[in-house]
């Protein structure tokens, strides 16, 4: 068995910049890897078939994108072999943080090496762009100014500093969200240097929070604390401190009906690691 991590990710900006003719929307983001992953165990097969079991209820398999990724990739390069992928879930579903696409692209990672494909990284985000425009960013590994539909990227350092994430108990509809009339689709695009200004915003934030309070609620009490902002299209909700321990600190305070956690912000995605040593 060959284990692999998939970490979270933040968006510390989100803008719509346009709307597509396709229905997709141009946007402008940073992407920021967490040091808090799912963990996918990888298990070869010589008859071609492939098994997903995950640690969360099962989806079907064309919603699993852990399941659609493999299958992609055993399609396109027509091998013979196959795998039992088990997900060890930790990244809340539907938060925002890229959990579904994270597995997506660490799965075409750690295939593509076990199967000796030897595909490059550039043809594998080409393959994971059309599993979701958030799962090129997970092969690309590296902190990232995001353009497009997110997936023409430009690589950037950032100070690796401590996050607090709160997940509010909700599950927030991405196609929802950027399917809603009142989502700001017209923003104005700017460069790096407006966004270390503070010349920046969530767009889906006030869509999101209009239509679950708990959201709201979340950034709310967080902001007493801190800068905090969604990520993503929701439902969670993070802001940046200075050490762990003043992190630590107010998570001890979270309300009981809230989840929460303390990650550190990483400029180098630690799905690469095992690829890297094998």
């Amino acid at each position: 068995m060959h284990s692999y991590l998939a970490p979270a990710k933040l968006n510390l900006f989100l803008h719509i910049t346009a709307r597509r003719a396709d229905g997709y929307h141009c946007l402008q983001s940073i992407f920021h890897f967490l040091d808090y992953c799912d963990v996918l165990n990888f298990s070869m097969r010589s008859d071609g078939q492939v098994h997903c079991y995950s640690t969360m209820e099962n989806l079907p398999p064309e919603q699993d994108l852990t399941w659609r990724a493999a299958k992609l990739l055993q399609q396109h390069t027509h091998t013979p072999l196959g795998v039992d992928i088990q997900v060890q879930k930790k990244i809340p579903v539907g938060g925002g943080l890229g959990g579904g696409s994270s597995d997506a692209a660490t799965t075409l990672l750690a295939l593509n090496q076990l199967w000796k494909l030897q595909l490059s990284n550039t043809e594998l985000a080409q393959l994971g762009l059309k599993l979701g425009a958030d799962v090129p960013i997970f092969l690309f590994g590296h902190t990232a100014w995001a353009e497009g539909v997110g997936e023409k990227l430009t690589a950037v350092d950032i100070p690796e500093t401590f996050y607090l994430i709160i997940h509010p108990g909700c599950h927030v509809s991405t196609a929802e969200i950027f399917s809603a009339e009142d989502l700001t689709r017209n923003k104005q695009p700017i460069i790096m240097s407006s966004f270390l200004e503070g010349q920046s915003v969530n767009v889906c934030e006030p869509v999101v929070c209009k239509r679950y309070p708990q959201v709201k609620q979340a950034l709310d009490w967080l902001t007493q604390y801190s800068p905090a902002r969604m990520t993503g299209t929701g439902s969670c909700v993070f802001a940046p401190f200075a050490t762990d321990m003043q992190a630590q600190t107010i998570l001890a305070k979270l309300p009981k009906a809230w989840s929460g956690f303390v990650a550190s912000g990483l400029n180098k995605s630690p799905a690469f690691r095992n690829v890297a040593k094998m």
